[in-house]
C-alpha cells in the first residue's frame, strides 16, 4: 500500500516530529545569525514544506491569527520558490527530448493497416511475430470495460509494432479504466497521441496497463495526457514483464487529477531492467486522497531500473495547487508485501541508477530514495524542489556530480556516500537565497542558459559521458545534467532565444 512520501513505514506522518522541531527553530529567530542557521538545517523542512503546515495549524481561529498564518504560509513560499514568472517560454515541440515530429524506424516493414475501432480490435486479437499494425490517420474513440487486448507474443527480433506512420497523425480517446492491455512479450508502441477522456478522472487510470508475460516491452515517440498513471507496470501470479523501455514520450495532464487513487505517470512495480530514458514528465498534480504524486517511480523489490535523460516538471503549467509533488523515486511511498516480488520487499528497489535528469518544479523532493540499495546518483540538476532524500535503513546511495538546487539529506538512517556534487543549504531558502538557481538565467520560465561561467568540476571526466539530449560531455564537464542547455534545443527553438 502507497504510504505518502511524507510518512514513515509504519504510517507515522513526519509533520509533528518536524513541528516541534521547527517550532524550536522559529523560537530561535529572534537570536537570529548562525543559530538560527543551525536549527533550521538540523530540523531539515523546507519553507514550501513549512508553509502549508502553518496554514492548516493557523485555519479555524479568529480572523486574526488566520490572516497571520496565510501571510506567513505566502512569505514563505515566496522566500522558497520566489514570485511567479512569466508564462513558461519553453515550448516542448523544440525540444530534443520526448516525443518529436520523426517518422517510426518500423516504416519499412510489411504490415497490416487498419482505419476504424474495430478494425484496430481485431488486428490486435490476431497479431502474428513481426507483424507492424498502422493506424490510418484519424481521431479513434473507445469506451467501456474492455480495454485493447496485447495477449499475443512477439519475439526478440520480430516484435509485434503499433504505430502511427507519421506523429500527430493518429490520436486515440479512451473512455475506459485501461487502454492497452499488454500482457504477452515483445509488443512496440510508436507515435501515437493518446487521451484521457472520461468524465471522471477516477475513470481513467492507465492509457498501458502492462503486466506478467508482458517482457520487453517498448513505448516510443508517443503523447499521452490526462491518465493516472499512463504506464501501469506489474507482476502477476509470479510473472514479471522485465527488460522494458519508455523511450522519448511527453507525458502530462491538462488539469489537476481528481482522485484518490494513485497519480504517477510511470509507476513501475516488481519489474526489473527498465530503462525510462530522453522522456518529458509534466503537470501530474494529484487534488484528492493525499494530495501526494510522483513523476515516476520504480518500487516493489525490482532492481536494475534506469531512469535517465528525463526532464521532469512536476508543475510546469499547472501551478499553485495544494499538494506533494515528487519528481522521480526508487520505492515511492513503499508497496504491501503481497506485491512484492519477493513477497518481503526487504528492499524497494536494488542496484537502480538516476543519472542526467532534470527535474524542475516540485513542491517535494526531486529525487526520493526509500529503502533502496545500492543506487547511484549521477549528473542530475534539480531546480526548485527540496532536494534529494535518501531514507531508511535500506537505502544506500553513491550521489555524484549533481547540481542540487537544494540539500542532499540521510534521513531516518539513509546511508549517503557523497562524491563531487553542488548544492545549497536549508537555511538560505529562508533567507531567499538560491546559489544554484541563480547559475540560470531564468529556470522558473524555462531558460536554462547559464547565467555567467558554467560551474564546471573540478576534476575532469572521462568524457565518455552522454548529457540529458544524448551529447558528449566535456573533459571537464558542468555539474548537473548538461554542459549547455544549447544541445537540448532544435534550430527553431534555439533561434528564438
Amino acid at each position: 500500500m502507497r504510504q505518502p512520501h511524507g510518512a514513515d513505514r509504519r504510517g507515522r506522518s513526519r509533520s509533528g516530529r518536524a513541528g516541534r522541531r521547527l517550532a524550536v527553530a522559529l523560537a530561535l529567530l529572534a537570536a537570529g545569525g548562525v543559530a538560527v542557521a543551525i536549527a533550521v538545517d538540523a530540523a531539515g523542512v523546507a519553507p514550501r514544506q513549512l508553509a502549508p503546515y502553518i496554514e492548516k495549524r493557523t485555519s479555524g481561529h479568529n480572523a486574526a491569527i488566520v490572516a497571520a498564518g496565510k501571510y506567513t504560509a505566502g512569505t514563505l513560499q515566496r522566500l522558497d520558490r520566489g514570485t511567479p514568472q512569466a508564462p513558461d517560454r519553453l515550448e516542448l515541440s523544440g525540444l530534443a527530448l520526448g516525443a518529436q515530429a520523426r517518422a517510426a524506424g518500423e516504416g519499412s516493414r510489411p504490415g497490416t493497416v487498419v482505419a476504424s475501432a474495430e478494425a484496430l480490435r481485431a488486428a490486435l486479437a490476431r497479431a502474428r511475430q513481426g507483424e507492424v499494425i498502422t493506424i490510418a490517420p484519424g481521431t479513434y474513440r473507445f469506451s467501456g470495460s474492455a480495454g485493447l487486448n496485447a495477449d499475443r507474443p512477439g519475439a526478440p527480433g520480430a516484435p509485434i509494432v503499433v504505430r502511427a506512420a507519421r506523429p500527430g497523425s493518429v490520436r486515440l480517446e479512451f473512455d475506459m479504466v485501461g487502454g492497452f492491455r499488454v500482457s504477452a512479450p515483445h509488443w512496440h508502441f510508436e507515435n501515437l497521441d493518446i487521451r484521457g477522456a472520461c468524465r471522471s478522472d477516477s475513470d481513467c487510470e492507465h492509457a498501458f496497463h502492462v503486466f506478467g508475460a508482458a517482457s520487453h516491452f517498448v513505448a516510443r515517440n508517443n503523447t499521452i495526457s490526462d491518465f493516472n498513471a499512463h504506464f501501469k507496470i506489474n507482476a502477476l501470479q509470479g510473472r514479471f514483464p522485465d527488460a522494458g523501455l519508455i523511450e522519448s514520450n511527453t507525458l502530462d495532464a491538462s488539469r489537476p487529477r481528481q482522485t484518490a487513487n494513485p497519480v504517477t505517470p510511470i509507476d513501475l512495480v516488481a519489474a526489473s531492467g527498465w530503462t525510462v530514458r530522453a522522456n518529458v514528465i509534466s503537470d501530474f498534480i494529484k487534488e484528492g486522497g493525499n494530495g501526494v504524486s510522483y513523476g515516476a517511480f520504480a518500487k516493489g523489490g525490482g532492481s536494475g531500473n534506469i531512469f535517465e535523460r528525463n526532464l521532469v516538471w512536476c508543475e510546469r503549467r499547472l501551478r499553485g495547487e495544494p499538494g506533494q509533488r515528487v519528481g522521480l523515486s526508487f520505492g515511492g511511498g513503499g508497496t504491501g508485501k503481497e506485491l512484492c516480488r519477493d513477497g518481503r520487499c526487504i528492499t524497494e528497489q536494488d542496484g537502480g541508477i538516476m543519472r542526467a535528469n532534470l527535474v524542475v518544479g516540485c513542491s517535494d523532493a526531486g529525487i526520493y530514495l526509500n529503502s533502496a540499495a545500492n543506487t547511484r546518483v549521477e549528473d542530475n540538476t534539480l531546480i526548485d524542489t527540496t532536494g534529494i532524500d535518501v531514507r531508511f535503513p535500506t537505502s544506500s546511495a553513491r550521489l555524484d556530480g549533481n547540481l542540487v538546487d537544494g540539500p542532499i539529506r540521510s534521513r531516518d538512517g539513509g546511508l549517503v556516500r557523497e562524491g563531487d556534487n553542488r548544492t545549497s543549504a536549508v537555511w538560505q531558502a529562508f533567507a531567499g537565497q538560491h546559489p544554484v538557481r541563480s547559475l540560470f538565467v531564468a529556470p522558473g520560465a524555462g531558460d536554462f542558459r547559464w547565467s555567467g561561467d558554467a560551474p564546471l568540476r573540478a576534476a575532469p571526466g572521462d568524457g565518455a559521458g552522454v548529457d540529458l539530449c544524448g551529447g558528449r560531455r566535456l573533459q571537464h564537464p558542468a555539474y548537473g545534467a548538461f554542459d549547455s542547455f544549447a544541445g537540448c534545443l532544435t534550430r527553431v527553438q534555439a533561434a528564438a532565444r
